[in-house]
């Protein structure tokens, strides 16, 4: 039996990505193997897919740094077969291979087992970019942050990990400032719940080393300048959670937002994430997830697709969710 996956190979220009035909024998090692129903495309996706960052640390690799499926067989005394299983990070698409295949092996130590209420689908509309979203929102409650204390900023409001951030914020009953380059999504982000839209170059920009305070708390997913930005222009007391890098990896920031208004920066991982948090944001997606407004963020393609999906969320012409149907 053989089944389809995308798989980068190392060549003599750097490296490439196609579909192809591979076998069981050929999968990793592991003690879950996994028939996959379903994955995502999010942007470190897209820079696997292109070779332009330096992701993939062994060749050859099946892509996709998420997955959901069945589990066919089990050595793992957490799961046996027919359980449905999600998983993200841990390496996948880079030191082992992902969610881009119809089959998978890996650690049970890395699976959770699909929260009630959420299918495999939704699952993976949810994805690496909505659970980053939720441990962002947990990051700010555990900082103390609440809606009553003022608007939340929401960089690249208009991708994946930004529409699910504008949602669950908005659901929460935050006022939502969302920011965003592209101003033809302004509808998009009102409906999942957006009061305010503002256009990124407000951010994006060298800016001053302290500004007006506009913003209780934020969640950056762009990072550089407009996290140092949003820093700059957080109230006194206030917090922003910082979980990406769409603009660049610098920070260009003072310490004045850390020294004059006591503002906190809150790094938040997806890969390496204990799994108790996992767990805890995985439940709070289950409950908390407007399943209307996911439906709206999200779009669906087959695995042949993730190519074309890839160039364009590393453009920034991915509103939203992708999910990949593999079967």
């Amino acid at each position: 039996m053989t089944f389809r996956a995308v798989r980068i190979d190392k060549t003599d220009g750097g490296q490439e990505a196609r579909l192809v035909e591979m076998g069981d024998d050929e999968l990793m090692d592991g003690d879950v193997t996994i028939r996959l129903t379903h994955s995502t495309v999010n942007y470190k996706d897209g820079l696997v897919l292109s070779g332009k960052s330096a992701i993939v640390s062994r060749f050859p690799m099946v892509a996709g740094i998420d997955l959901a499926g069945i589990v066919e067989s089990s050595s793992h005394p957490g799961f046996g077969a027919g359980d449905e299983v999600i998983a993200n990070g841990y390496g996948l698409s880079q030191t082992h291979f992902g969610g881009y295949a119809q089959k998978a092996r890996v650690k049970g130590e890395w699976l959770l087992k699909l929260p009630a209420g959420l299918t495999g689908a939704l699952a993976m509309a949810i994805g690496t970019a909505g659970y980053t979203a939720m441990l962002c929102v947990l990051a700010l409650e555990r900082q103390g942050m609440a809606p009553g204390q003022g608007p939340v900023l929401v960089t690249g409001a208009a991708g994946g990990v930004g529409s699910v951030a504008v949602s669950l914020l908005a659901s929460a009953g935050w006022k939502v400032i969302a920011s965003t380059g592209r101003s033809d999504e302004a509808g998009y982000l009102r409906e999942l719940g957006a009061a305010e839209i503002i256009d990124r170059a407000e951010l994006s920009a060298p800016g001053r080393p302290i500004g007006k305070e506009r913003w209780a708390a934020g969640v950056d997913s762009v990072g550089s300048h407009t996290l140092a930005n949003a820093l700059a222009q957080t109230r006194y007391g206030g917090a922003v959670a910082a979980c990406g890098l769409a603009g660049g990896m610098d920070l260009p920031v003072t310490v004045m937002p850390f020294i004059l208004r006591g503002v906190q920066l809150l790094g938040v991982d997806s890969v390496n994430c204990p799994m108790p948090r996992r767990v805890e944001a995985w439940g709070r997606l289950a409950r908390d997830i407007d399943r209307e407004k996911l439906a709206r963020m999200t779009q669906t393609i087959p695995l042949a697709g993730v190519f074309e999906a890839g160039a364009r969320i590393l453009e920034g012409k991915v509103r939203g969710r992708l999910v990949v149907e593999l079967e």
